[in-house]
């Protein structure tokens, strides 16, 4: 009877906690709740009311008991990373899969963007969704600088990628900077002209100084497409190219193979993201990503030692860990 009681605890324990992270860190109505959950809606108004009673809820859910605290931490012994698993029923698209993990990242930010930093920030479908996300934190002597440039041959980009960026200074009250480049340079000769000229080197120097980077994982099998695969920033001789180069994804449009290396990929020597040995010196790396299909562009950016925390979705970070 003792083992079963112990038991009916930890179930309405992981229950508590399910039911809280939905209506806390997803802002689900309890009916929605109540219907994922297959229970009623008094059931988990109950249920919030333990969560918080029992002190499940404070800035960020936790629990050594639920089945997504066992899968951070095996993402966590696996891949030396922080994770923090979303949870969802398989039935979820992808978009709804997405909009969840970015709603849930734009909370947790809070936690890692203070006064006195200096945050990059890579712009795309992803990011744009965790900016609508973001919860007000005022701090002072923070900036948001723009990790790669935006431009192509059909648009400068500045719209999309600034109203990113400023949905991140409004909601820290933060200076922002704009990186006016294109996402990839016909030339490389011109981009190192470009590197050499004091404007550019501001914003550089900038980003040499960052304390967080936030960024996502583009691929070219996500459902949900990656804006520099279907935005017009490429064309068939790139994608030529980055097939024969083995390149499988992208951060901050700087492709990277399966293994983790990305050099002497053709494409990168055009392209104005930071180069990846730069992003590893940054101290936290935030990493943003759901839907399976990203699966195999996740492991080799983890291979690369480029995320120290990632958000992920429950399904994704089940694949993550299966061998």
């Amino acid at each position: 009877m003792v083992g079963g009681g112990a038991q009916s605890r930890d179930s309405k324990l992981v229950a508590a906690l399910t039911a809280a992270q939905l209506y806390y860190m997803q802002d689900k109505t309890m009916e929605v709740i109540a219907q994922e959950l297959g229970t009623s809606r008094s059931s988990v108004s109950r249920l919030l009311s333990f969560a918080r009673e029992s002190g499940l809820v404070d800035i960020r859910i936790n629990s050594p008991l639920e089945r997504l605290g066992m899968l951070e931490q095996q993402i966590r012994d696996r891949h030396r990373v922080a994770a923090h698993v979303v949870p969802m029923p398989e039935i979820l698209s992808e978009v709804e899969r997405l909009e969840r993990v970015a709603l849930t990242a734009g909370r947790l930010l809070s936690q890692f963007v203070d006064s006195n930093m200096i945050i990059g920030v890579a712009w795309g479908s992803t990011i744009s969704a965790v900016s609508r996300g973001l919860t007000q934190k005022e701090t002072h002597n923070t900036t948001f600088v723009q990790l790669n440039g935006a431009g192509n041959t059909q648009t400068t980009g500045v719209e999309y990628s600034s109203d990113i960026l400023q949905r991140f200074g409004s909601a820290f009250g933060a200076q922002v900077q704009q990186f006016p480049v294109p996402a990839f340079f016909d030339d490389p000769a011109t981009r190192e002209a470009m590197w050499r000229e004091r404007s550019t080197r501001r914003v550089l120097d900038l980003q040499a100084k960052m304390d967080v980077a936030v960024f996502s994982l583009g691929s070219p099998a996500a459902e949900v497409p990656s804006r520099v695969y279907v935005g017009g920033y490429l064309g068939r001789d790139d994608y030529r190219s980055l097939r024969e180069d083995h390149a499988i994804g992208d951060v901050a449009t700087v492709f990277f193979r399966a293994d983790g290396s990305w050099r002497d990929i053709r494409v990168n020597a055009r392209a104005t993201g930071p180069g990846l040995d730069r992003l590893r010196r940054v101290p936290r790396r935030v990493c943003v990503v759901s839907g399976v299909p990203k699966l195999a562009s996740l492991r080799a950016a983890l291979a690369a030692g480029l995320i120290t925390d990632v958000v992920l979705d429950e399904g994704l970070g089940r694949r993550l860990v299966e061998d």
